[in-house]
């Protein structure tokens, strides 16, 4: 029998759960909150070292590195990343309290589940990666096309001057000049439970700062009330949101929306002689983001305010577009999708499935940026992520590294050796 045919049976048998598990810990124990990725980087940089690839690093920002690793080969070229970043854990301690999960970086094992920040999102998908490539050499097989793994940072959001995809941005410049394999297909590991997501949200962030004139309250006549005049505004808003939701639905990320989510204003005992407000632009895949952008210009209509008012808008979240970040959408019946699919499948029964991201990363520097097919597939839930839940369940994650480990042997091929065959 031919190994190819056997390839999921061997991949099992040869798997070893503690080591993989070990693995996915030790990157847990690891803080990289968004900012301090090197560290993380570093250790990343040993782990694709011992599998035979050669690594590279570079700083994406000052202080703060990427790190890859390359097999070059013959054949199709396949690239896997993932972010090395993770969001704060502010409160995680307090929220525990005297349980063993209150270690944000412990990687508690509980009710199936390994917890821990990054859990999720996504040192499970790095690890899975790696552990896939690690469980090939234990098989004895080697892939035959070229592989890079790549780990980059400044993914997340939340921390101050840190999170617009400079990581992502410094990946695109080193492929664009030769420095990093040019993939043909890339798999970016951000949690989707083993689906396979094709297409994502894009969006963008409107920071709105409405000035009036406050004066005291006995003589409200003398300020200009910007609280009421952002009113006016959010009417606007919540419009917009309605024809926004009675519009076009895309198959798998649903409509576009727009949300308000901040107001902040007033003051004791005065008119409030400044507002601010913040909403969230969520667009579906094939809708143009400047555009997006012109018609919710058109309907605030912030040029139009009472009189002694004025209104500013910024556009504070800028990634792969100045102004936000681009939905993206590739095609799902392609040859690698359809075979990641089977190769998931096989692994973890009732997984693999085709879906959309609920979320924005960073797919866009890939299939804009550089002309390269890709998709979200990973082990772990994005709705635990962010969170003091962040878990991952530890049958979905070895079985992510089964697939991994499918995947890129049969995207790649396999160089015949006398080991290859039975």
């Amino acid at each position: 029998m031919n190994l190819r045919d056997d390839l999921p049976g061997r991949l099992e048998l040869a798997q070893n759960a503690v080591a993989d598990l070990a693995l996915l810990k030790e990157a847990l124990a690891i803080e990289s909150v968004t900012g301090n990725e090197t560290p993380f980087a570093r250790h990343l940089e040993t782990q694709l070292s011992g599998l035979g690839l050669d690594t590279g690093r570079g700083e994406f920002l000052d202080g703060r590195e990427s790190v890859w690793g390359t097999r070059h080969g013959d054949g199709p070229n396949l690239m896997i990343l993932g972010h090395t970043d993770t969001v704060h854990v502010r409160g995680w301690e307090d929220h525990w309290q005297d349980d063993p999960r209150r270690d944000p970086f412990g990687g508690i094992e509980r009710d199936g589940h390994v917890w821990g920040r990054g859990s999720s999102d996504l040192k499970g998908g790095i690890c899975a990666a790696i552990a896939g490539m690690r469980l090939l050499q234990r098989a004895g097989i080697t892939p035959a096309g070229g592989l890079t793994l790549a780990f980059i940072g400044d993914e997340e959001s939340g921390e101050p001057g840190s999170g617009v995809s400079a990581g992502a941005r410094d990946l695109v410049r080193r492929v664009a000049a030769g420095e990093i394999a040019r993939p043909d297909f890339a798999l970016y590991v951000e949690p989707t439970n083993l689906d396979v997501y094709t297409a994502q949200i894009g969006f963008f962030i409107a920071d709105i700062t409405v000035t009036g004139k406050t004066a005291y309250f006995g003589t409200p006549e003398l300020g200009a009330d910007a609280l009421k005049a952002a009113h006016a505004l959010l009417s606007r808003i919540w419009k917009h949101e309605a024809e926004l939701d009675a519009g076009p639905r895309h198959e798998l990320v649903g409509a576009s929306s727009i949300l308000a989510t901040t107001i902040e204003s007033g003051s004791f005992i005065a008119v409030p002689g400044e507002c601010r407000l913040s909403l969230i632009r969520k667009l579906r895949p094939g809708e143009d983001l400047d555009v997006a952008v012109a018609a919710f210009e058109a309907a605030l209509d912030a040029s139009n305010m009472p009189d002694g008012i004025s209104a500013a808008v910024e556009y504070p979240a800028g990634r792969d577009h100045a102004k936000g970040g681009s939905p993206v959408e590739t095609t799902p019946d392609i040859a690698p999708i359809r075979l990641l699919q089977d190769c998931v499948q096989i692994a973890r029964p009732g997984a693999g499935r085709i879906g959309g991201a609920p979320y924005w990363s960073e797919m866009p520097f890939l299939t804009d940026g550089i002309g390269c097919p890709a998709v979200y597939c990973a082990p772990g839930d994005i709705a635990v992520a962010h969170t003091y839940e962040e878990r991952i369940e530890t049958e979905e994650y070895l079985a992510a590294v089964r697939a991994f480990a499918l995947f890129i042997a049969r995207y790649c091929g396999i160089e015949p050796t006398s080991s290859n065959s039975t």
